[in-house]
């Protein structure tokens, strides 16, 4: 797995507030962007095997593994090379996409699927050519429900219908149950770890839950801090028993 450093003053926890760091925005041409260019290519590449390969999931152990950055960065990518692209906040419970973006998230994910409100009428475009965001909208009190329901299968065909590529960002699967219900509707999924945080037993467990669901495993993105606060992705794909 090759791994790269970038110094960010950001820390996870100003993410939901703050949003993501769209570096592949900011320094299109910097080493760390090729490297999110290289992950599209990486994921693209495993999942050459399958049917289709347009409904992509990304998910995490834990909390704070950088797995927005990471989804909103790769999204980027995938506009910048001419897909049609839409990126899903599907973490309704600490929904980050409205900061990152600069969206209203008055509307979202979560009215689309309590209501009767169109997709087409929510979806907002943004900074970013190619690249349209649904925002996951209000806290509901039930996010696992709604996003195992019927509305939202036909969302999915919707998305299908009407973008090159959907990538959900979804909570991470060890804490709550959004990203299982989800896998019967997708066609593979990328776990973002952190280096020295996040646990081999909790990425075992992941990747377990992950396999049971029979869901395609595209890679792992590794997220890398040092003591003076740098901070990286490095990816890693193929075989992952070993994990």
């Amino acid at each position: 797995m090759g791994l790269f450093r970038k110094k960010d003053a950001n820390k996870d926890t100003e993410t939901q507030d703050k949003g993501a760091r769209l570096i592949t925005v900011v320094e299109p041409k910097s080493v760390i962007s090729e490297q999110f260019r290289t992950l599209r290519t990486n994921i693209e590449f495993a999942g050459a095997g399958l049917d289709k390969l347009q409904v992509i999931m990304f998910t995490s152990a834990e909390i704070s593994d950088g797995k927005t950055t990471v989804s909103t960065n790769t999204a980027v990518t995938w506009a910048q090379s001419g897909k049609n692209v839409l990126y899903v906040d599907a973490d309704m419970r600490r929904s980050t996409a409205q900061a990152t973006f600069r969206l209203n998230n008055i509307h979202g994910l979560s009215t689309i699927l309590a209501s009767a409100e169109q997709p087409k009428d929510v979806v907002q475009q943004t900074f970013v050519e190619n690249l349209e965001v649904l925002t996951a909208g209000p806290t509901p009190p039930n996010p696992a429900e709604l996003l195992n329901s019927k509305r939202m299968a036909a969302l999915i065909d919707w998305m299908r219908n009407n973008y090159d590529v959907i990538v959900l960002d979804v909570p991470p699967i060890m804490t709550v149950s959004d990203a299982q219900v989800l896998l019967p509707l997708i066609d593979g999924t990328v776990i973002v770890t952190m280096m020295g945080k996040t646990t081999k037993t909790s990425i075992k467990r992941t990747v377990e839950m992950l396999r049971l669901g029979e869901t395609k495993i595209l890679g792992v993105v590794e997220r890398v801090r040092d003591s003076r606060e740098d901070v990286g992705y490095g990816y890693g794909y193929g075989d992952i028993k070993e994990l």
